[in-house]
């Protein structure tokens, strides 16, 4: 069967959810298992791989669900904690000392602060923690829920101290560099030259959301319904970016992938926090605000209350109010990165004086299966109960806020019980989602033969040409497959196949193991530089965060958007569009300049070591 024909059937779970979700408002609660069914159907029919397989690889996916959903429950349970204690009332009464402008709290909270949380968490932490803050500031919630996906792009490449580059792609292409190619330096030495071009993928555009986003919110959700009021911020929007990305580039150019977001969204904070409380740069005049919530559409809100602009007050100190969010950013930065390297006479590092990653990043037995339903290799993704930052630190720091701002037994039960309800709905969209998401992965590949036995008979085979020719192919790999017929325009489409991984699995991450080989052989079987096509890869991943069904349904779940995420996915598409359009564009004035070639040439490397 053609690789077009094959993709286009592979295609068809994803389209059966857009349609259900965009075209009919299907919730994700009852789109998503549709989409799983069909995803069985297609397996069976085209991929001949047998029924119990698919049962055992969606038991996986429903495993897997749990990490998401643990996030998801921790995020919650900070907001309506912080809700009922009147920690929430004080942040949004300190918010409007420093700007009663929504324009300027949207680019503090959603763009800084959120770029802080994925640089040290990932996960799809910050949209989940971002959105529900700025609804507590005011914003409505449909409102919240799109700028904070849309805004956790730029920085995800670099999220979780660097995992999309270096598990992704160490993954996918890690052996190669280590064996094949023997590239000089090893994988951190060729990593870091993959997060050096990634910043000048993600720069441009990490400019031009900052601006765009705010024109967005006001032709959406302004009371005038004008892209103008929103670029009238355009000063102080350009004046943040600026201080995020100077520290994120300067990071990644010196040091590496690992913490470029987490920090050029630290200092960028801090610094915008003070200008706009001294007024630098912030407009003149009235104030933009979303004005009185009885006047908005009723599409804007859900199930969560939004604050009132009116009569909020100081129930505490800024401080005490902010302290659970202190203590959380400081806790995910201490226990993402291991302290005190001690290394070897080579210089190789051998331990660490505080290894608190390694200590926590461990499976402690909460369930864990393996071989699932007697087919080797298919398992579950082992909960790593104290790393996962839906408990470590969201719960810690839920019960903590409860000394923290002395909160009656009463306001707590109420804070458990709403966070409790409210899971419904997030569980079966995630657990349906997350099952199609493990029977794609596990449609093709080495894990085929292992699990069982031998190669179904009609199985679609990788085509000549590319790497693994003659072994099972996946089904993302006959979609992304079937683009390659661009040819020489890859550059431009490398993005989207990037966010399509996303899109598809969730995780930038799991897009660069997905594609990153295949990406790698695109690029040499087109002559393309290597590294370029690579960065582009890994830059789509985290475009493709703002659409991808995980994040939208962890962010309706704390927004109280339930069973609208198809409007929500309908309004972060523009935005993935532009994105991929200047990543695309980008591409081909790097290659244009040979931008990878300067920087080998400075690390004495010729480009031909690599296509």
């Amino acid at each position: 069967m053609p690789i077009g024909v094959l993709a286009i059937l592979g295609l068809v779970p994803v389209i059966i959810a857009l349609v259900l979700m965009v075209g009919f408002r299907w919730g994700a609660m009852k789109a998503m298992p549709v989409a799983w069914f069909s995803c069985v159907v297609i397996a069976l029919a085209v991929w001949k791989l047998p029924l119990p397989y698919l049962m055992a690889q969606s038991l996986a996916g429903v495993s897997n669900a749990a990490s998401v959903l643990i996030i998801v429950f921790g995020a919650l349970l900070i907001l309506h904690t912080l809700q009922h204690s009147g920690g929430m009332e004080t942040i949004q009464w300190g918010m409007q000392q420093i700007s009663k402008d929504m324009r300027v709290q949207g680019i503090i909270i959603g763009y800084l602060f959120g770029a802080f949380i994925e640089g040290a968490a990932g996960f799809g932490t910050p949209a989940a923690l971002a959105a529900p803050l700025l609804l507590s500031l005011g914003y409505p919630p449909m409102a919240a829920a799109v700028l904070a996906l849309v805004y956790n792009s730029f920085p995800v490449t670099f999220g979780a101290v660097g995992t999309p580059v270096i598990v992704g792609f160490g993954a996918s292409i890690g052996t190669l560099i280590d064996g094949t190619f023997s590239f000089p330096g090893g994988r951190d030495a060729f990593f870091k030259i993959v997060g050096q071009i990634v910043t000048l993928f993600h720069g441009p555009m990490a400019i031009i959301i900052a601006v765009f986003m705010m024109g967005f919110v006001t032709r959406f959700f302004g009371r005038k319904k004008s892209w103008k009021e929103g670029f009238a911020i355009w000063p102080f929007a350009l004046f943040s970016a600026a201080a995020f990305l100077v520290p994120y580039y300067i990071v990644a150019w010196t040091l590496g992938p690992e913490i470029p977001s987490l920090l050029g969204g630290l200092i960028g904070l801090g610094i915008v926090m003070l200008a706009a409380k001294n007024g630098v740069l912030v407009p003149k005049g009235e104030p933009w605000t979303f004005g009185d919530q009885k006047d908005w559409d009723k599409s804007w809100t859900g199930s969560i209350q939004v604050a009132q602009n009116l009569n909020v007050r100081s129930r505490m100190s800024q401080f005490r109010a902010w302290l659970p969010y202190i203590l959380i950013g400081a806790i995910l930065v201490v226990t993402r990165v291991n302290w005190g390297p001690q290394t070897d006479g080579d210089g190789k590092i051998v331990s660490y004086l505080f290894p608190l990653k390694n200590m926590l990043n461990q499976n402690f037995g909460l369930f864990s299966f393996t071989n699932i339903l007697g087919f080797k290799g298919v398992n579950d993704a082992s909960i790593k109960i104290l790393y996962l930052p839906g408990t470590v630190p969201f719960v810690l720091i839920a019960l903590c806020a409860i000394g923290i701002h002395k909160m009656p037994g009463n306001e707590v039960k109420a804070a458990w019980k709403e966070t409790i309800v409210k899971m419904k709905a997030p569980t079966i969209a995630l657990c349906a989602a997350v099952a199609l998401v493990k029977i794609f992965q596990g449609s093709g590949g080495a894990i085929i033969a292992g699990a069982l036995g031998a190669v179904p008979e009609g199985m679609p085979l990788i085509p000549a040409g590319f790497a693994g020719a003659g072994t099972p192919m996946s089904i993302p790999f006959a979609i992304a497959g079937a683009l390659s017929a661009v040819g020489k325009t890859w550059p431009f489409f490398a993005s989207f196949v990037g966010g399509l991984g996303a899109f598809i699995t969730g995780s930038n991450t799991v897009s660069d193991q997905l594609f990153g080989m295949f990406q790698w052989d695109m690029a040499r079987i087109l002559e393309l530089p290597t590294i370029i096509i690579l960065a582009a890869q890994g830059v789509g991943g985290a475009m493709g965060n703002m659409i991808c069904v995980h994040n939208i349904v962890a962010v309706c779940s704390v927004t109280g958007l339930n069973n609208r995420e198809g409007e929500i996915m309908k309004k972060t598409f523009l935005p993935f569009i532009l994105y991929g359009i200047v990543v695309g564009i980008t591409a081909f004035i790097l290659i244009g300049i040979g931008i990878d070639q300067i920087i080998l040439n400075g690390v004495g490397i010729t480009r031909r070591v690599l296509g």
